[in-house]
């Protein structure tokens, strides 16, 4: 049987109290008793538990994380950057999805209730917000990571620069003489949609190609919606030489449309992505997009956090790590297969 606080406390003729505040370093205890019950942890070969040790010290060591689900293809790189920092500073992480919706929710709403973790990391699922904002103001600390266009000081959050990402891809089209793009936008609810649309659409009014309102096509982030998106424009007649895809999945899904009507890529249409997921450097040709910095924004999440548990004060204004560009084959860059 697992030795017990009871039975220190038993064999040093001491309260189970007492033998906690030898364990926690609180309250004042004549030393002798103190010497005592540390010789009696000793010979016992007693191991506390973690948990009780935290929460004795109103502490768990424990960080949540809550995301929509771990089906979406970035999301494992922010997971792995926030687990790294986490692991290091030796704090677990207790993971939620809201893959069964309202279930799933209330699973999470018990944990905080049980105060099981000292703080939490967010990828919003879609419709939290405002519940997680009220977690916030009642005093559990968070750290909001991406792109669903919080309102500054309304949460800590860290993000990446979609709009000035979006147009460097505009640049590099316009660099490489594509005057007409199609744009396969994402959900108009995403904060980032709007960015990188204005980013993108911005740099080609000022090079006096405004992009036509046909030319931008609603999409929803999956490679079906790419497909259809291109094979839309085709039917439709729209003369085009070149995608820009609000993500990298899209631009996959655009890029087997552009080459299953006849079309080579680059050489008559070239294609960017956003993103820069694994699957980008293995699409036929290989994607060139716009890389999220998604390890470093999980990194920085999670360092934000710990930091505040150490005393800093949660940042009133967004951490913004830049997004970068990536040119691949997919618009001229490297060899191209044709």
């Amino acid at each position: 049987m697992p030795i017990t606080i009871a039975d220190v406390a038993a064999r040093a003729q001491v309260s189970k109290t007492t033998v906690s505040r030898v364990l926690n370093g609180k309250g004042e205890l004549d030393a002798s008793t103190a010497a005592r019950v540390r010789a009696v942890i000793e010979e016992l070969g007693y191991v506390p538990s973690s948990r009780a040790v935290g929460l004795a010290r109103g502490r768990t060591r424990v960080v949540g994380m809550l995301v929509p689900s771990l089906t979406w293809p970035w999301i494992g790189e922010v997971l792995q950057g926030a687990v790294d920092v986490l692991e290091t500073e030796r704090y677990g992480l207790l993971l939620f999805t809201c893959n069964r919706g309202e279930e799933s929710m209330r699973q999470f709403s018990a944990q905080v209730s049980a105060k099981s973790f000292d703080g939490l990391l967010v990828i919003e699922p879609e419709g939290t917000l405002d519940y997680i904002a009220g977690l916030y103001a009642r005093g559990l600390p968070v750290v909001l990571i991406d792109d669903r266009d919080v309102q500054p000081g309304k949460i800590p959050s860290v993000g990446t620069t979609h709009f000035t990402g979006a147009g460097a891809a505009a640049r590099h089209l316009l660099g490489i003489g594509r005057r007409r793009p199609l744009v396969i936008a994402g959900p108009a609810r995403f904060g980032c949609t709007a960015q990188r649309l204005d980013g993108f659409a911005t740099e080609y009014a000022e090079a006096g190609h405004p992009i036509p309102a046909e030319h931008v096509l609603s999409g929803d982030f999956t490679i079906a919606c790419g497909v259809a998106a291109v094979t839309a424009a085709i039917e439709a007649g729209l003369e085009f030489d070149s995608v820009f895809a609000h993500n990298d999945l899209s631009a996959a899904g655009a890029m087997r449309a552009v080459l299953d009507s006849g079309r080579r890529i680059p050489q008559d249409v070239a294609v960017v992505g956003f993103d820069d997921i694994p699957l980008a450097a293995h699409t036929r040709p290989p994607l060139t997009t716009v890389h999220q910095p998604l390890r470093e924004m999980g990194e920085a999440a999670a360092r934000t956090l710990l930091a505040h548990f150490e005393g800093s004060p949660l940042p009133n204004r967004p951490t913004v790590i830049p997004a970068t560009f990536v040119a691949r084959a997919s618009t001229g860059a490297g060899p191209v297969t044709e």
